[in-house]
C-alpha cells in the first residue's frame, strides 16, 4: 500500500496515531528501523541531569512535543527500545482489547521504572494515542492541543507551565515557533530547557531566533543522528530535493537511504532562568 506524503515531503503516518493502542504503531516504526529516540535518550538523560543540578530540582518535569503514544517517556522509565516494544506489543494476544493492554503495560511499568523521580507530560495532536500513554501511566499528564493554530487555554496553560525541561525527536517541521513560544511562555516568569532534534530538511534558525528574543541561547550540537529508513522511493525523492535545494551534501546519508537530525540545545539567559 502506497505511503502517503505530508505537505512537507515525509512520509504522513497519521493513520496509526489514531488507533486505540499502539500495536501497529510500534510495529511500523519497527519495520522502518526508527531509531532515533534510542540515541536521543542518553542526550535527555543527561538534561535531565544537568537540569536538576542546576536548578535544584528533585522531581523535574519533562514535557514532550509530539509524543504520539509515550514513546520518549516509555524508552526512559522502561529503559528499553523500539525493537524490545514492538515485540513486547507483537507478543500480546491478538484477541486483547486497548484494557487489557493498559493493565499489562501498568504492570510492566511497576514492575521497574527507571526515572521514578521524573514526571512526564505529553503533548499531541492525537488523542488516541494520549489517552493510551496516559492510562497506562507513562505520562503523567497529557495535553491534547495544537499550538500552531491557537493559544493554550487556560488549563493546558497550567500544564505546560509546569515543564522544566521541552523534547522532541520528530515534530519540528510540522510544529514551528508558534509552538515553541506558546510553550516557552507559558510560565509568566519562568522559560524551561529544550533539546530538539530536528531533521536536516527542517530549518530550525527561525526558531532559534524567536527563543533568543526570550532570552533563550540556542547551539547545535555536534553530529548527525539517523532517525529512519525512508518509507518509500517518493519520499526520499521529495527529500533529497529539498536537501538539494538547500544546499546539502546528502552522499553517504539521505542518499543512502535514511533521514538525517541534528540535535539543538536551547537555554534561557540570566533573565529567563529556571
Amino acid at each position: 500500500m502506497p505511503v502517503p506524503l505530508h505537505t512537507t515531503g515525509k512520509a504522513s503516518f497519521d493513520d496509526i496515531y489514531d488507533r486505540p493502542d499502539p500495536r501497529e504503531y510500534y510495529a511500523r516504526m519497527s519495520e522502518l528501523d526508527y531509531r532515533i529516540p534510542e540515541l536521543a535518550k542518553p542526550f535527555f538523560e543527561q538534561q535531565i541531569r544537568e537540569y536538576r543540578a542546576s536548578a535544584r530540582v528533585a522531581t523535574p518535569t519533562v514535557l514532550d512535543i509530539g509524543c504520539s503514544y509515550g514513546v520518549n517517556a516509555a524508552l526512559l522509565r522502561l529503559d528499553t527500545g523500539i525493537g524490545e516494544l514492538a515485540e513486547h506489543y507483537a507478543a500480546a494476544d491478538g484477541d486483547a482489547d486497548r484494557d487489557q493492554l493498559v493493565a499489562r503495560d501498568r504492570s510492566m511499568l511497576a514492575e521497574g521504572d527507571h526515572h521514578s523521580d521524573v514526571r512526564f507530560i505529553g503533548m499531541d495532536a492525537a488523542r488516541p494515542a494520549l489517552d493510551y500513554a496516559h492510562a497506562t501511566g507513562l505520562l503523567h499528564d497529557i495535553v491534547h492541543a495544537d499550538l500552531e493554530s491557537a493559544d493554550p487555554t487556560d488549563e493546558q496553560r497550567e500544564v505546560l507551565a509546569g515543564a522544566d525541561i521541552v523534547l522532541s525527536t520528530g515534530c519540528i517541521g510540522y510544529v514551528t515557533e508558534k509552538t515553541l513560544l506558546r510553550i516557552a511562555t507559558a510560565h509568566p516568569r519562568r522559560r524551561p530547557w529544550m533539546a530538539h532534534f530536528v531533521l536536516r530538511m527542517f530549518d530550525f534558525d527561525p526558531m532559534a531566533e524567536e527563543l533568543a528574543a526570550l532570552g533563550y541561547r540556542t547551539e547545535r550540537a555536534p553530529g548527525l543522528y539517523a532517525q529512519r529508513r525512508f518509507a518509500s522511493a517518493d519520499e526520499q525523492q521529495r527529500v533529497l530535493n529539498t536537501l538539494s535545494d538547500k544546499g546539502f551534501d546528502t552522499q553517504g546519508r539521505e542518499a543512502d537511504g535514511r533521514l538525517y537530525a541534528h540535535l539543538y540545545l536551547s537555554r534561557p539567559g540570566p533573565k529567563g532562568r529556571a
